[in-house]
């Protein structure tokens, strides 16, 4: 056997021995937590959030989140790291994840919550602690243990949200080990190994991560990419649809999956808009400022990391903007043509938003579905409008899982106090991203259900019933 070939087989069997390690750790803490006991689960849960959501740390993990990674700002990061959490904690407290969960008499069933196991939480570098504590108050509701698979650009954030979470479940008299991280160096090698022995896979981060998650024989549920098209509509409050897409686009520099990428005006309201964008920091660039944007934003058909995620001063800088722009909050950009050859269309996960004019609303609408046909294809999409049909229309006719409408996305999109979608920092998009979920990640996706079924008086309709209709209308 070549040396290097040795090599790579002595790498991959020590990943799969640490992995295995952890696990099986992972299991025993399992029979140790009283997971029968619906308030011990509770008070472990509190404890996670509390790890967290306790002042001081969510300002520390938040400083070192950008330290250690160079995406965001601190402001946005305390906010997740506490709002997020706490509306989490709303969540979970009001659902039963052990024993008899529901009956229904009337179908002779009852239903019981079972753990699904050892929980490998693949998390990304843009939320290297909001992401591993909110996977790991959902695990531990379902009775589970969790292994962190942490991105190497935010080891040692997550590193040390996880000892805090530890900390307090030690402080609280729960295993220590219902919640671990891989150790360093995190590798690809290794966060493989992870998937492959864990019980159920959880990936939030890159599409790579997400195909191999998929890939890795265990059961995963992974996220699709966001690429969130907004429409401002004729009947939209054009200051109030202003003010809260600037809110959501600026949030943690927009890191976020669900931070606006592009807007649609329509064209009888079109300048208004822009102008009532403008009144709340957006910076309107020329001509040939867009090709700098673009020149900036992409290196070889990649984002610049050197930018990506940054406060607005620092781009308009490297991006040799008007030196208005660097006291601006974000950048609109307009474009006039959508599609895998035009780059604005994409992602970009910086403070840069591409506008776009409609004719009227069905052309917003097909807009929508073309920069969706680029990216984001599943996930999102909003509307600011005074006209419902409006927004039914693009519930109906398109393939997403959200339509937000009249609301900030960023924070909409993920849970809201204000709305009925419950909070997490995964998204699934459905077969349309190639997910499996369609709906935000909860505590019910931590749970095995047994069913217990007795007999009920027989339900049975006659041929009659079911063909009736059908032979009257083409005979039999």
């Amino acid at each position: 056997m070549a040396p290097e070939v040795a090599q790579k087989s002595l790498e991959h069997i020590d990943a799969r021995a640490v992995a295995s390690g952890l696990v099986e750790r992972g299991r025993a803490a399992m029979v140790a937590f009283e997971y029968t006991d619906q308030a011990c689960i509770d008070e472990a849960v509190t404890a996670l959030a509390w790890s967290i959501y306790k002042p001081e740390r969510a300002q520390e993990l938040a400083e070192l989140a950008v330290l250690d990674t160079g995406l965001g700002n601190v402001a946005s990061k305390i906010t997740k790291n506490t709002r997020k959490t706490f509306g989490t904690l709303r969540d979970l407290m009001r659902a039963k994840t052990t024993g008899i969960i529901e009956e229904v008499p009337a179908k002779g069933l009852v239903k019981y919550a079972k753990p699904v196991g050892v929980v490998a939480a693949v998390c990304p570098s843009t939320n290297p602690a909001a992401t591993p504590v909110n996977k790991a108050m959902m695990a531990v509701k379902g009775g589970n243990a969790v292994v962190i698979a942490p991105s190497p650009a935010g080891y040692a954030t997550t590193a040390l949200t996880v000892d805090y979470m530890r900390a307090e479940l030690e402080r609280s008299g729960h295993p220590q080990d219902l919640v671990q991280i891989l150790p360093a160096p995190v590798s690809k090698e290794l966060t493989q190994a992870l998937m492959e022995v864990a019980d159920l896979v959880v990936c939030t981060g890159s599409q790579n991560n997400v195909r191999r998650a998929y890939s890795s024989g265990t059961v995963a549920i992974g996220v699709g990419a966001g690429n969130v098209p907004v429409i401002i509509d004729s009947s939209a409050d054009l200051d109030a649809a202003a003010e809260k897409i600037c809110a959501s686009k600026i949030f943690d520099n927009a890191t976020s999956c669900s931070s606006e990428n592009s807007v649609i005006i329509l064209d009888d309201v079109y300048d208004d808009a822009i102008a009532a964008l403008e009144r709340t920091g957006g910076y309107r660039t020329t001509a040939d400022e867009k090709q700098k944007v673009i020149d900036t934003l992409w290196s070889d058909g990649h984002l610049n990391r050197r930018v990506i995620a940054k406060d607005a001063s620092v781009f308009a800088e490297a991006a040799d903007l008007a030196a208005e722009a660097k006291s601006k909050k974000f950048f609109l950009v307009e474009d006039d043509a959508i599609g895998s050859e035009h780059p604005l269309a994409d992602e970009k996960l910086s403070l840069v938003l591409t506008v776009y004019r409609a004719r009227d609303f069905d052309d917003a609408k097909a807009k929508v579905r073309q920069v969706l046909q680029v990216k984001g294809l599943g996930h999102s999409c909003g509307i600011h409008t005074g006209d419902m049909n409006h927004a039914r229309a693009l519930a109906e006719d398109l393939e997403v899982v959200r339509v937000l409408v009249n609301q900030a996305h960023t924070f909409g999109n993920g849970g809201g106090f204000d709305s009925g979608l419950n909070f997490t920092l995964s998204m699934g998009c459905g077969t349309w991203a190639g997910n499996s979920i369609s709906e935000n990640l909860n505590y019910r996706h931590f749970i095995n259900i047994t069913h217990l079924v007795t007999t009920i008086p027989e339900d049975k309709p006659s041929e009659e019933d079911l063909f009736g209709a059908y032979w009257d209308k083409y005979g039999t």
